[in-house]
């Protein structure tokens, strides 16, 4: 083999190994409800989805499954986690694992359609009870554990350099040559003290991954993703047919929201050790926790759930309430979402009079820096979206009655403003939207007359109208609807039937 050519297929290997390991590690994935701790519901870059690659045709039903899956009341499946890169024995896979109301696991391949395993924990005489309030089974989406810092902007570059390559050597311990006019030398390296339990593993290291379930029986399942073998007994968790919402692991404890005081459960956010497997909970009194996405956690660790007229901060862990607002518009109507701007941590929030609240988590207790006009009055938002466009603005999104809003934070007279810029109109109790790379992917849920649900796809900047799906889907569609990862973008219906959008592939 000619020497530039091995060299070439050396580096291509080297790149695939630096993009497998990322991979591994969750970069980019749909982690758990609304994609990441914040809930942003902001995918940030996606290969092939863009404004261009809508409009023009090629975007499509790839594949749809009905799902062997009980419902409970309008609870069917839920948006799954996402594993877009993954390695195993099999090869490389694309993994997408979904929650059943009736109380199911359900892995697919979700490059080839294909099951790949699948767990039951249905009751068979589960159904009697359930109520629209209090549903039983399997409330909550799966989760992978995922971290707590915000997700990389995308950069709008490859792995590439963005100047020419420069050669040199410099001194033992100096640094690149390159530097040697900007930086000090380098001080000779002390070697690092060992910690008490050993080496540091490396993060490239293979590594076993899980996924986590909660049941309807209260209990925490944690399955590995390859073949959904649970290596310890599940943990108990919740009081049993409680109403969970936002499933959420990081630094090896899970949360979870209830609600509406469903199989005796107190309302308020419940935390499990994954390691002693001891239960922490805040109580809420008799509001529940609000929204669908469960509560939305900062960058340092930090919760923040909205329920009643109260949105507080509560530490990791030990769920001790810290900072607080209290509302003077009602109570709230979603969950949270966080996000940076300007330098500081904010959280944008919605309450039943139909507005839009955003406050400075270092100061929840002096209210919001400004709250929207109203939008839909008595509307449950369920959950917002937020995202930064590529010259640094921040925007909103939250659905309403019968359309999307989008709005964007502005700096005037040194205060910090919200700004409406367009709205999508026409849908039918749209589902919180979510953002993929510029594009925001909206679903008109359906109802009667129009019993199908209807995904578009918008201009983020503008709103514009650039794809529907037209008549593909044949049923309508609860909270809690979507999600996205590897260029394609998932619908569940009440039906059972889960729908993923993209471009055609090749296998």
């Amino acid at each position: 083999m000619p020497r530039m050519r091995l060299t070439s297929r050396i580096v291509a290997a080297g790149a695939i190994a630096m993009g497998a390991a990322n991979a591994q590690r969750g970069a980019g994935d749909w982690m758990t409800s609304a994609f990441d701790a914040q809930r942003s519901n902001w995918v940030r870059s996606d290969a092939k989805i863009s404004r261009e690659t809508v409009q023009k045709p090629g975007l499509e039903l790839s594949w749809k499954m009905k799902f062997n899956n009980t419902p409970r009341q309008l609870n069917g499946i839920m948006p799954p986690a996402l594993l877009d890169f993954y390695i195993g024995y099999r090869g490389f896979r694309a993994l997408g694992f979904f929650g059943g109301s009736g109380d199911r696991v359900i892995v697919v391949d979700t490059e080839l359609a294909r099951m790949e395993w699948e767990k039951n924990y249905s009751v068979p005489d589960a159904t009697s009870a359930s109520t629209p309030a209090c549903p039983g089974g399997m409330t909550s989406a799966v989760t992978r554990p995922t971290s707590t810092a915000f997700p990389m902007l995308p950069s709008g570059r490859g792995m590439g350099r963005g100047s020419p390559a420069k050669a040199g050597v410099g001194e033992p311990y100096e640094g690149a040559v390159t530097l040697r006019n900007v930086v000090r030398p380098m001080p000779r390296p002390v070697a690092p003290a060992k910690p008490p339990g050993g080496d540091v593993p490396s993060p490239f290291a293979p590594h076993v991954q899980w996924v986590l379930a909660l049941t309807g029986d209260g209990k925490l399942h944690s399955f590995w993703v390859s073949n959904g073998e649970e290596p310890a007994s599940p943990a108990a968790f919740l009081p049993p047919n409680a109403n969970a919402q936002g499933l959420i692991a990081y630094d090896n404890v899970a949360y979870v929201a209830t609600t509406n005081g469903c199989g005796g459960a107190a309302n308020g956010v419940w935390a499990l050790d994954l390691a002693t497997k001891a239960v922490t909970q805040w109580k809420s009194g008799a509001a529940g926790v609000a929204g669908t996405a469960g509560p939305a956690v900062g960058p340092d660790g930090t919760l923040y759930a909205a329920a009643g007229t109260e949105l507080v901060a509560l530490a990791p862990r030990t769920l001790q309430p810290g900072a607080s607002y209290k509302s003077s518009s009602g109570e709230f109507s979603s969950s949270p979402v966080i996000f940076q701007y300007e330098g500081k941590n904010l959280i944008a929030v919605t309450t039943i009079d139909g507005r839009l609240h955003v406050l400075d988590t270092a100061a929840l207790g002096s209210g919001p820096v400004d709250s929207s006009q109203p939008l839909t009055p008595q509307f449950q938002t369920g959950a917002l979206a937020s995202w930064q466009d590529p010259a640094g603005t921040r925007w909103i999104l939250a659905p309403s009655a019968n359309a999307v809003v989008a709005f964007k934070l502005e700096a005037h007279e040194g205060a910090t403003k919200l700004r409406r810029v367009w709205a999508a109109s026409g849908m039918i109790a749209p589902a919180t939207p979510i953002i993929v790379n510029g594009v925001v992917f909206a679903l008109s849920r359906g109802a009667q007359p129009s019993p199908n649900a209807v995904l578009y796809a918008l201009d983020a900047l503008t709103g514009q109208r650039l794809w529907n799906s037209g008549k593909t889907i044949t049923s309508f569609a609860h909270s809690g609807t979507l999600a996205a990862g590897g260029s394609r973008i998932y619908v569940s219906t009440v039906d059972g039937t889960q729908y993923a959008f993209g471009f055609p592939i090749e296998h």
